[in-house]
This record gives C-alpha cells, structure tokens and sequence, in this order.
C-alpha cells in the first residue's frame, strides 16, 4: 500500500518501510509522529479512501542539510551582504499507513544491544553515521540527485589531445599574410632630407 502525504508544504509518496527527508518536525530520534494529511492511498491499481486515514512514522534523526550560501550585491554602490544557511530536516522513517504495518526484520546485532547501555552522545554520533551512510547509499528517499549532465572533463580531456597532434604554427616570417606586408612605422628608416 501507498500514500502521499503532505507536511511541511511538500508532498511525499510513501510505502511502509521508507525513509524521507521532511522539513523539520518536533522530537526526539525515536519518538512517533503521526502524518494526519493523507492526500492519496492506494493498493497496487485501486485507490482508496482517505477519510481518516493517517500515517504512523518514527523519527530516525534530526538532521541538517548542506548550506546554502546566499551572496547579494549591488553594482557601483559598495554593496556587499554574505549569509550562509543550513535548513534543519527530520529524517521519518514510515512504520504504517493506516492499519498495513511494515514487516518486521530480524534485529541485526548492533540493534540487539540494549540501547541504555549506550551515552548520548555515542548515540548522536551513531545516528549521525548511520544518516550519512544512508544518503551516501541513496536509502533516504526525497534526497536530490546527482546531475545527469555528461561530464565535460571526460569531454574537455577528449579534445586537448586532438588539439595537440594539430601542426605546428608557421614562423611569422614564413605565413602567407604577413610575407608582404608593410614595415611597422617605427621600424621604417628614414631618408635624410635634401638640402
């Protein structure tokens, strides 16, 4: 089963078992926040309905994006303003979409550990880990992608050697355009007036 849901003035498709970048939603990693905007759900080909249907999701972490550097500038005024900003994000993970819960995996052994066992600042340097891991990886859903553009290094690396195998240039001397050409006025000797 699917749902798009709407939070933070975005829409998200989802599946149980997804993870999501959203904008900044409140709590702790761990705790569940219910997604009561339910625009559309469906099951393979059929919709269905959306009264009262909402979307459980676990907080995975609270997360920051890459900074933006916002540079304005006025021509001929001195006029020059530099500000960085990093937008906060709250990395869900769907646990269900109305009653359809996500299956269950078997625990790994890092997951079996007792969590209370652990600091808190092991823990925020594990979820931290764990985050880049996944968007490394492309596991977090509603990440941007990487540029499909070709690469113009392998193209710009293509063409210099075929620049270099051209032949080389004639000596100024020797070019057809410059063979009769007139002296520079100040390399042109002078005859001495008659008297």
């Amino acid at each position: 089963m699917f749902a798009v849901v709407r939070t933070g003035g975005k829409q998200y498709r989802v599946h149980p078992g997804d993870k999501i970048v959203v904008e900044k939603l409140d709590g702790n990693a761990g705790d569940k926040v219910t997604l009561g905007d339910v625009l559309l759900a469906g099951d393979g080909g059929s919709l269905k309905s959306t009264d009262g249907l909402t979307v459980a999701a676990e907080i995975v972490a609270q997360a920051k994006g890459d900074k933006v550097t916002v540079f304005k500038k006025r021509r001929r005024h001195n006029y020059r303003r530099k500000q960085g900003h990093r937008q906060q994000h709250t990395i869900l993970k769907i646990v269900a979409i109305g009653d359809q819960k996500e299956a269950k995996k078997a625990p790994s052994k890092a997951e079996a550990a007792p969590k209370a066992e652990q600091r808190p600042a092991a823990r925020a340097k594990e979820t931290a880990e764990a985050t880049e891991a996944q968007h490394q990886a492309g596991e977090v859903a509603g990440t941007p992608t990487e540029n499909p553009a070709p690469n113009n290094e392998k193209a710009a690396g293509a063409e210099k050697p075929a620049a270099k195998k051209a032949a080389p240039a004639k000596s100024t001397a020797e070019s057809g355009s410059t063979k009769n050409a007139a002296p520079a006025k100040g390399a042109a000797k002078k005859s001495p007036k008659a008297k």
